[in-house]
């Protein structure tokens, strides 16, 4: 079957991507305890708040919002459109597959009464064994799907890292957290725009490379 993705786990990383973008830097944690005096402050006339649209700025705290990093980047799109297409491949098959079990099913149950009831026993548990492989491999169908949209997922972010500590470097900061989990900052900077366009020019949609050996 066609690789594909899956994004049913599409909130399984809110939260994570700070913690992980610190410790592939080798950053210590007390980084970022900075007093307010040696605070970066973000450069006259940015907007407290504001979704940042070109370069990285001045700032000590970055906030991204990684899902609509993921989302809305061209791979995220790709693998989209991709499982899109495996989900109706495998809806189709099942929905096959269930009309022929109940045909058989209906063809059983209708001899039943002209049938030796040890004979139509073996045959009705044929059946019920036949019927439960089925399950099985179907259901092992979409864990394999699903798998393929968390390797998909894990591979895009570890291929983003390099862009996303370019980022921090040019912004002199010390950590990019979550959006979603910030509750109250007065001079953090949304560089989700940015990243996406800056991982789209580098990754692109990931269809003629393997995002996980991807040079730094």
């Amino acid at each position: 079957m066609k690789r594909a993705v899956d994004t049913r786990h599409r909130g399984a990383l809110a939260g994570w991507l700070a913690p992980f973008v610190l410790s592939l830097l080798g950053l210590p944690m007390q980084s970022l305890s900075v007093t307010a005096q040696e605070a970066i402050l973000p450069p006259a006339g940015f907007p407290v708040g504001e979704t940042l649209q070109l370069g990285a700025p001045q700032n000590g705290l970055l906030t991204i919002q990684s899902e609509r990093l993921y989302a809305e980047s061209a791979f995220g799109q790709r693998v989209s459109r991709e499982l899109d297409a495996e989900g109706a491949v495998l809806t189709a098959e099942n929905r096959r597959i269930e009309a022929e079990l109940r045909a058989e099913e209906l063809d059983l149950t209708a001899r039943r009464s002209s049938m030796d009831p040890a004979a139509f026993r073996a045959l009705a548990d044929a059946f019920d064994e036949k019927v439960q492989e089925t399950r099985r491999s179907q259901d092992q169908k979409l864990r394999e799907i699903n798998q393929m949209g968390e390797d998909a997922r894990r591979d895009f972010f570890t291929a983003s890292l390099p862009v996303l500590q370019q980022i921090m470097r040019e912004a002199g900061a010390g950590a990019i957290l979550e959006h979603a989990n910030v509750f109250l900052s007065a001079d953090a900077a949304d560089i989700t725009d940015l990243a996406i366009s800056r991982i789209n020019n580098v990754l692109g949609s990931g269809e003629s490379a393997n995002p996980g050996t991807g040079d730094d």
